[in-house]
């Protein structure tokens, strides 16, 4: 099936590892003119010569910034001004009692997740709307939705993603620009790789086994039982970003392993 994505650009944010990386290769494999965004040179030009390396026809290009900052945002949209798909995908994540989390990390999480979104979308749209077509996606999650104790900040970001993408897609509706949310379920992600990691050596266990114990703490109504893929989640990612997907807009899709237990 072609979803329509051949000569599109596409900007998909903390995209050198994990659902990021995922997606803007999915997206690059459709024909669509990719860049990947990091924090560091490094990590960047790692990400697209592995790019290139794996489809070696893909137009791909890379930009270095802190997309968790204003002055990292507007540095971005300097060296990018225009795009037609979006994908806001940079995030962190965090588990700790509500009672030990600072102002400070709570600032901090909501301007890296919620925050860049909202910068990167309030200039891009506007090119999206002249030219009467373009998509935003916002990765959320569905911690979002069912909302852990002691993942609370992260959780509150998760949701005021959710409400920012309903927001736009009415905003802009009878256009051709549609914005939608995509609620991953527990994924083996870069990120959250890390954070399993730094779990296993302050419990001094197996990462296997603190997968196990983190999925049925967290995740016990998971249908599918286990940890998706960065793929599993970015072939949703890459759908509601073409043109196949006109119809679809202001939804929160969800791609959670059948975690949250309702019909709709």
């Amino acid at each position: 099936m072609d979803l329509g994505l051949r000569g599109k650009r596409a900007l998909v944010t903390g995209s050198t590892g994990g659902i990021g990386w995922a997606t803007a290769h999915g997206l690059a494999a459709e024909g669509a003119a990719i860049v990947i965004n990091g924090r560091t040179p490094e990590r960047v030009e790692a990400a697209v010569a592995r790019m290139r390396e794996s489809l070696p026809d893909a137009i791909v290009d890379g930009i270095a910034a802190d997309l968790g900052t204003a002055a990292g945002c507007a540095c971005l949209i300097e060296r990018l001004p225009q795009v037609d798909v979006l994908v806001n995908n940079l995030g962190i994540i965090g588990m700790q009692r509500f009672e030990d989390v600072g102002d400070e990390e709570w600032l901090h999480m909501f301007e890296v997740n919620v925050m860049s979104g909202i910068r990167l979308s309030r200039h891009y749209l506007a090119g999206m709307r002249q030219r009467d077509w373009g998509r935003v996606v916002f990765v959320s999650s569905e911690s979002g939705l069912q909302v852990p104790a002691d993942m609370l900040h992260y959780s509150v970001t998760k949701t005021a993603q959710l409400t920012v993408a309903r927001g736009l897609a009415e905003m802009l509706a009878g256009t051709g620009v549609t914005v939608n949310s995509v609620l991953p379920g527990p994924t083996v992600s870069e990120g959250v790789g890390r954070f399993l990691s730094r779990m296993a050596a302050k419990q001094q266990l197996d990462i296997e086994q603190v997968k196990k114990e983190f999925l049925g703490r967290m995740g016990p109504t998971s249908v599918i039982r286990r940890f998706a893929s960065p793929e599993e989640i970015a072939a949703m990612i890459v759908y509601v970003c073409s043109a196949r997907a006109s119809a679809t807009t202001g939804a929160a899709l969800r791609v959670d392993g059948g975690m949250i237990r309702a019909v709709m």
